[in-house]
């Protein structure tokens, strides 16, 4: 195995172009990135330790970012400050989220609370 299939970090890169440069175990929080980053999945994103994302824009691929540093930082943590989330991402964040397997399950509920 080459050590570029085993790079320590990961791009996103979202619909409109931006991209984020994160800790691979950052990434692989979320369960769709994971697999496509596992070694064995055969996809050409673990060789090129790059996924691109059609459908989340860069606003809101950010707030991903944000939450999967955010979720590894407090993994171990019992009490666990809510993220500050915009209103008006809610939606956006909550379709995301869903795309990447849930990822945001745990702030789906509070993310629901804020979009009523």
């Amino acid at each position: 195995m080459s050590s570029e299939k085993t790079s320590e970090y990961v791009t996103l890169v979202s619909n409109d172009g931006f991209e984020f440069k994160l800790l691979r175990s950052a990434a692989c929080i979320a369960g769709t990135i994971k697999r496509a980053l596992n070694p064995e999945s055969g996809f050409q994103e673990t060789a090129r330790n790059r996924m691109e994302f059609p459908t989340i824009n860069g606003v809101v691929l950010e707030k991903v970012c944000e939450y999967l540093y955010y979720n590894q930082k407090h993994a171990d943590s019992k009490d666990v400050s809510d993220m500050d989330i915009p209103p008006e991402l809610c939606l956006e964040l909550l379709i995301a989220a869903d795309y990447l397997d849930g990822m945001l399950l745990v702030h789906e509920h509070r993310l629901s609370r804020l979009a009523d």
